[in-house]
């Protein structure tokens, strides 16, 4: 926490704020403790008290004038050294906090010559202890500079290392995660798919039923297929992916075409589905998108698995306000009572955090003598930073 103030307080952003600051409190010490008796002094004073504003752009010149407005407030014989002297600290802390190597050396040693001077004005037996207190209002200053700029590059670095650390845990992590995604889903897919296409070619003469639902179990294995590979190459490396820092598995435009594809797929296991599609759909950004084929995906095919014999299911899709929502009513078909509870899988507790991830709404239960899935996905002021990976996972 120490650290973290510190850092706040003495960031080169706030120098502005730190020097006017302590601009205040010199102008209280020159009205109330060292009040200045001439003219001159003033004009001296408030010189320097402008240099040392300018000390949070140019610290070096800053440390370099002032030490010079002491020597030459000694020739016209002014009161105000001290005031003066806590300049010079404060233009040194400044420098040293700010700068380094040769910088900081060359300010010190031009500071270190206009005090030398300023000592050598007092009387002979004060040269010495002149010269003594003086070295302390320039070393001091630098070495707290010095440190404090010390800790801020050592918490710099160790935020770096963490981030480092982090990002190769995480890289360590998704190349795990797409090895297995490769060598057994992608397997088994692949394997599937191949099985499918033999068994379309060895039963020429089937019923054209069954040609056709081989037909589309190939298609939705390629197609399940493809968006495999191209999860494994983002998870692989996800800024190559598209010639982008994101990407994603379905093109914005083409989304509402994705979700009557996707509709005409359960359609074909002997749901009546029906689809309203709003035009603003379309322009969605490429996470909600995602996000809404996915959502989309996996409440028509709890609908397929769980609604009764040949119910009905409608599908709403729209965007209000900039707010996409989006909706899937089945009415339980020919079954007595089609209500149900969630079983044991994950599909509920997923949609929930896709929606989760933009603050949004969920919500799935018994609707009537069916089930009712609705989610609202607000644009991206999300709760926290979610990318289309994320969305994609």
């Amino acid at each position: 926490m120490i650290t973290r103030w510190t850092g706040h307080v003495f960031d080169d952003q706030a120098a502005t704020v730190r020097l006017a600051g302590l601009s205040v409190l010199a102008l209280g010490d020159l009205q109330l403790l060292h009040r200045p008796d001439r003219p001159a002094d003033w004009a001296l004073a408030l010189g320097g008290l402008a240099v040392c504003l300018a000390g949070a752009r140019v610290p070096l010149a800053a440390a370099a004038a002032l030490s010079w407005l002491l020597v030459a407030g000694d020739a016209i014989g002014t009161n105000v050294g001290v005031p003066l002297k806590a300049m010079v600290a404060v233009a040194l802390f400044e420098l040293a906090l700010r700068g380094r190597g040769r910088r900081v050396a060359y300010g010190a040693g031009v500071s270190a010559f206009f005090l030398t001077l300023h000592a050598m004005s007092a009387p002979a037996a004060e040269v010495l202890p002149t010269l003594y207190r003086l070295s302390i209002l320039l070393g001091v200053p630098l070495l707290v500079g010095a440190y404090v700029r010390l800790t801020r590059e050592n918490a710099r670095q160790a935020r770096e290392r963490a981030a480092a650390g982090t990002l190769a845990a995480r890289t360590a992590e998704r190349t795990a995660i797409a090895r297995e995604l490769h060598d057994l889903v992608a397997h088994h897919v692949s394997s599937m798919v191949l099985r499918v296409g033999v068994a379309r070619h060895v039963l020429p003469d089937t019923d054209p039923r069954i040609t056709q639902v081989l037909d589309d179990l190939h298609a939705s294995g390629g197609a399940a297929l493809a968006d495999l590979r191209r999860l494994v190459a983002v998870l692989r490396d996800p800024a190559r992916v598209g010639d982008a820092p994101f990407f994603s598995l379905v093109d914005q435009a083409a989304l509402p075409q994705a979700l009557r594809e996707t509709a005409a797929r359960v359609r074909a296991t002997g749901l009546g589905v029906e689809c309203e599609i709003g035009p603003q759909v379309a322009e969605l950004d490429a996470v909600r998108a995602l996000t809404v084929l996915r959502l989309a995906q996996e409440g028509l095919a709890n609908a397929a698995k769980h609604a009764g014999e040949r119910a009905g299911v409608r599908m709403t899709a729209r965007v209000e306000e900039d707010v996409v929502k989006l909706e899937i009513v089945d009415d339980g078909g020919r079954r007595p009572d089609a209500r149900r509870v969630p079983g044991d899988g994950h599909g509920l507790a997923g949609m929930a955090e896709r929606a989760e991830l933009f603050g949004g709404r969920f919500e799935a239960g018994p609707w009537g003598r069916g089930w009712r899935l609705y989610a609202e996905l607000p644009p991206a002021t999300v709760r926290r930073a979610c990318t289309e990976e994320e969305a994609a996972a």
